[in-house]
């Protein structure tokens, strides 16, 4: 892995953008590693942020294995130069890759979100607990007037709802 810099996705006095995904046909273990595929395709860094450690090496795992024709370059928050990878996986709210684009997965908080460009939400709308909290930091983000999305997972693929 190289040391090249990452973009420099906001400004001090940008808010983050945050975006609402809300699984419906598939768990996060499928719908996870396109988006990331798409963030390092943008040149954007990437942090997962989970609860607790074994979700984390849960989804290293998936990560590794998710499809064979794809690699998603990535790391354990605790694994020696974790710093350096374009995807870091982490139950932790620093952002220890200078990460651009934050993932919440299972319930996770988004702590600050200052210095991310974006901040994304992943949440099963079968689980009431993830639907709550999902609910709640929806309004916290469009009272802080952060620019919000909200993306419903659809057969024919993720749609943006009005």
């Amino acid at each position: 892995m190289t040391d090249t810099p990452h973009s420099e996705a906001t400004a001090p006095d940008t808010l983050t953008e945050v975006w609402f995904y809300h699984l419906e046909r598939t768990g996060v273990e499928q719908a996870l590693p396109d988006l990331l595929e798409k963030t390092l395709k943008r040149g954007w860094r990437a942090q997962v942020r989970v609860r607790e450690s074994a979700r984390a090496a849960h989804l290293d795992a998936a990560l590794w294995t998710y499809r064979d024709d794809s690699f998603l370059p990535h790391a354990l928050a605790d694994e020696p130069d974790a710093a350096r990878q374009p995807i870091l996986i982490t139950t932790g709210r620093e952002n220890a890759n200078g990460a651009d684009a934050l993932f919440l997965v299972d319930g996770a908080e988004p702590g600050d979100l200052s210095g991310y460009a974006r901040c994304v939400i992943l949440f099963d709308g079968a689980d009431e607990v993830q639907l709550t909290a999902a609910r709640g930091q929806f309004r916290a983000a469009k009272a802080s007037g952060a620019p919000v999305s909200y993306w419903k997972q659809q057969a024919r693929g993720w749609e943006k709802q009005p």
